[in-house]
């Protein structure tokens, strides 16, 4: 399926069905170990947010990295590893991170914007060559701080909601203006991006696709979250980045419209959405029916 596109130059924008998705979903071999699934770091949470930290390595995890070092302030540490013990820990404060040591970075997640967040995130746009992810919060650092735009490496995930897009990028009248300006910028930047909202638009510039999965119980707190620790974890899985977003945006719509079966989109939880991932792949990976 396609929908009208506004450039002359380039493949109609498509719609994301199941049998793409399937198609791109890599086999785990029965004898494989956590080292063959990657090492995320998330850097996450602060003091009040540190929900988002959670949520991101829950999702992270259940979207099948291997193993996972998470980045927060030292005095919140308790709460992290209570609430997702398989996670380890590096605290924002000491020791300097070698942020290479990881297959694939996150960051953004309830960070807050404060000079401590904008240093971090300037010292791994400049030093870190792992594939990225920007959200939330590192997204509004950004957008204070526009000259950091031209330092985000070739092929780093950006996922803004249509607010965050419009402090990056200049306000929109409509999400027609801003899937042009996030084509147009993709394309600029050499990045993908992820303009989240109802039919989700992912594009590196070059094409771009529409996600249908997914409804309304996502529109709440949390969701991005979600959705920023399924990537990281794709890329840390050695995905290509716009396949990592592709296959990502597609499982976080499919296992919220798993869990409205149980729930209602009033009453859902992104933490109820989190449980359903394992649905979700099984649903994907399940043989097609003829």
């Amino acid at each position: 399926m396609s929908r009208e596109n506004p450039f002359k130059n380039i493949e109609p924008y498509k719609i994301i069905p199941k049998t793409y998705i399937q198609s791109l979903l890599k086999q785990r071999p029965r004898d494989s170990s956590k080292g063959d699934y990657g090492h995320a770091l998330l850097v996450a949470g602060h003091q009040g947010t540190m929900g988002s930290a959670v949520i991101a390595s829950r999702a992270c995890f259940r979207s099948g990295v291997g193993l996972l070092t998470v980045k927060i302030p030292k005095e919140e540490r308790f709460i992290l590893q209570t609430s997702i013990p398989e996670a380890m820990l590096i605290f924002s404060e000491g020791v300097k991170t070698d942020y290479n040591f990881f297959n694939a970075i996150g960051i953004g997640p309830g960070i807050g914007v404060n000079p401590e967040s904008k240093d971090v995130l300037s010292e791994i746009l400049m030093n870190g060559k792992k594939p990225l992810l920007l959200d939330a919060d590192a997204l509004n650092i950004l957008s204070k701080n526009k000259d950091l735009i031209h330092k985000i490496p070739n092929k780093t995930i950006l996922t803004p909601h249509s607010k965050e897009f419009d402090r990056l990028f200049g306000i929109h009248d409509n999400i027609d203006e801003r899937i042009e300006t996030a084509f147009r910028k993709a394309k600029e930047h050499n990045t993908i991006i992820v303009l989240k909202g109802h039919e989700t638009f992912i594009t590196n510039g070059i094409d771009g696709f529409f996600n249908t999965t997914g409804n309304a119980g996502l529109a709440k707190a949390g969701s991005g979250d979600a959705l920023s620790g399924i990537i990281t974890s794709f890329l840390a899985q050695n995905y290509e980045p716009y396949t990592a977003a592709k296959i990502s945006v597609f499982i976080h719509g499919l296992a919220a419209d798993i869990a409205i079966e149980k729930q209602s989109m009033e009453s859902v939880l992104i933490t109820d959405i989190i449980e359903f991932l394992g649905e979700a792949f099984k649903q994907i990976q399940a043989p097609l029916s003829h």
